[in-house]
C-alpha cells in the first residue's frame, strides 16, 4: 500500500537483497557499497549517539548518515558547503548555463564504457568551449567554468550529459582587460555543436585505437574496426543537441540555480509516490510532451537497476573545473578577474568548524535546539556503536 515519507532505502531494503542474489556477480564495487549504504544510511548499523535536552529532558536517537554520494540523503550539507565554497568566486557579470548532450548511439557506448567515454565528454564538451570562446570571431578571451555530468533523465534511465556555468565574458589575452559578452548572448550554439561532435568522435575514435573500449552482450560486434566505423556513420552527420539557456538576471541567482545540478542524485526521495505489490511508482517529467508531469510504475528490480546505471566509478569526479577556474590557478586568475572587473576583493574563507557548526551556518537550522521545547540544548549523553558483525562489501575488482 501507498506510505508517506516513501525513500529510496525503503526501496533497496525491500528489494535489494533478492536483486543482488540475481545481479551479484555483475555489480561494481562501487554499485555494491552504494546499496549497502544506502540500506544502513541513519540506521543502527552505522552506529550514532542519543542526545538529551538540558532544559526539558528530552532524548532523540541520532544515527549516522552513510556519505555516499550516490544517497539522495546525504547531499544536503555537502551541497550547501559546495555552495558557500562557489559563492566567493562569483564574478559581477551575467552568467550562462549550457548543455551538451550525445546522440541515442554515442549512449549506447557509454554504458558500457562509462569511465572513457564520461571523460571523452567533458573533454571534447570543455575544449569546444575553451577554443570558441578563444577565437577572436567569437569573443577572444580567456574563459573560466564549471562542468556537471548527469547520466539520467527523468526515467532514470540512461542519458548522459554535461551542465555548464559559464561567466559571460574572459580575461584578454594579454592579461590586461576584462572581455565581455554580447548581451544575452554568448556563444554561437551551431558551432559549439559542430565542433563538439567532431572532438568528441575523435577521441572516441583514439581510445577504440588504444583498446580502452569494450563491447558486451548485442553490441560485441563493435569490437571490430570495420563495425565499429559504420555504426559510427549516423552520429557523423546528426546534428548534436546543444542547448544554451537564457542569461541569469544576476549572479545572485546563479548559484540557487546550479545548486539544484551539482549535488542530485538519479531520482529524489519527494517523487516516490507507493511501493507496493512488487511495483515502485513515481512522477516523472515528460519534456517530449510539453513538460507534463507523468507517473510511472517500475518493478523493484527494474527501479533499483536503473538507479544503480547512475553510480559512478569509484573515484570519477562528476564536477570539474576549467580556464580560470581550473583548480592549480584558480585563487591567482579569480583575483585579477576581480580586478579587470573592479570588484572588491573576495572576502577571507571562514574557519569550517565543526559538522554542527557548518550545518547551522549553511542551511539556518540547528542541530543543537531541542526539537522540543526549543530553548534547550540538545547535548550527547551515550553512544551506539556500529555492530560488531555487519555486510561486508567484497572486493569483485
Amino acid at each position: 500500500m501507498a506510505r508517506e515519507g516513501l525513500e529510496v532505502a525503503d526501496v533497496f531494503r525491500h528489494f535489494g537483497p533478492a536483486f543482488r542474489d540475481q545481479n551479484g556477480a555483475s555489480l561494481s564495487t562501487a554499485r555494491r557499497r552504494a546499496m549497502f549504504a544506502i540500506e544502513s544510511c541513519r540506521t543502527a548499523a552505522l552506529g550514532g549517539h542519543v542526545e538529551a535536552c538540558g532544559d526539558c529532558g528530552h532524548q532523540r536517537v541520532s544515527y549516522n548518515s552513510c556519505r555516499n554520494k550516490s544517497c539522495p540523503k546525504c547531499q544536503g550539507l555537502a551541497r550547501a558547503q559546495w555552495l558557500a565554497d562557489r559563492q566567493a568566486e562569483l564574478l559581477d557579470v551575467p552568467y550562462f548555463h549550457i548543455v551538451f548532450t550525445v546522440p541515442q548511439q554515442i549512449e549506447v557506448i557509454a554504458f558500457q564504457n562509462q569511465t572513457v567515454v564520461y571523460d571523452i565528454l567533458f573533454r571534447a564538451a570543455s575544449e569546444t568551449l575553451r577554443k570558441i570562446a578563444a577565437d577572436p570571431k567569437h569573443l577572444g578571451a580567456e574563459i573560466g567554468f564549471l562542468g556537471v555530468l548527469h547520466t539520467w533523465g527523468q526515467s532514470i534511465q540512461h542519458h548522459p550529459h554535461v551542465h555548464f556555468l559559464v561567466p559571460g565574458g574572459g580575461i584578454a589575452p594579454d592579461g590586461e582587460s576584462w572581455v565581455a559578452g554580447r548581451p544575452g548572448y554568448f556563444l554561437p550554439v551551431t558551432v559549439l555543436s559542430q565542433m563538439f561532435r567532431g572532438l568528441f568522435l575523435h577521441y572516441l575514435g583514439k581510445a577504440f585505437a588504444a583498446g580502452e573500449l569494450n563491447f558486451f552482450t548485442a553490441h560485441r560486434h563493435l569490437h571490430e574496426p570495420a563495425a565499429f566505423r559504420r555504426y559510427l556513420v549516423p552520429v557523423w552527420n546528426t546534428e548534436w543537441v546543444v542547448y544554451a539557456k537564457r542569461p541569469f538576471a544576476g549572479p545572485a541567482q546563479v548559484l540557487d540555480y546550479v545548486g539544484r545540478y551539482t549535488h542530485r542524485v538519479a531520482i529524489s526521495n519527494n517523487r516516490l509516490l507507493s511501493m507496493d505489490n512488487g511495483k515502485v511508482r513515481f512522477r516523472w517529467k515528460d519534456y517530449r510532451d510539453g513538460n507534463r508531469q507523468k507517473m510511472m510504475t517500475l518493478d523493484g528490480a527494474e527501479f533499483i537497476r536503473r538507479f544503480l546505471i547512475h553510480v559512478l566509478p569509484g573515484g570519477f569526479h562528476r564536477i570539474r573545473y576549467y580556464g580560470f577556474l581550473g583548480n592549480c590557478h584558480r585563487a591567482r586568475k579569480l583575483e585579477r578577474c576581480r580586478e579587470l572587473l573592479r570588484m572588491a576583493p573576495a572576502a577571507p574563507a571562514e574557519p569550517p568548524g565543526n559538522y554542527r557548526e557548518r550545518f547551522e551556518a549553511l542551511t539556518g537550522r540547528s542541530l543543537r535546539q531541542c526539537p522540543h521545547c526549543h530553548t534547550g540544548t540538545m547535548v550527547v549523553i551515550d553512544s551506539i556503536m556500529r555492530p560488531t558483525v555487519c555486510l561486508l562489501v567484497p572486493d569483485t575488482s
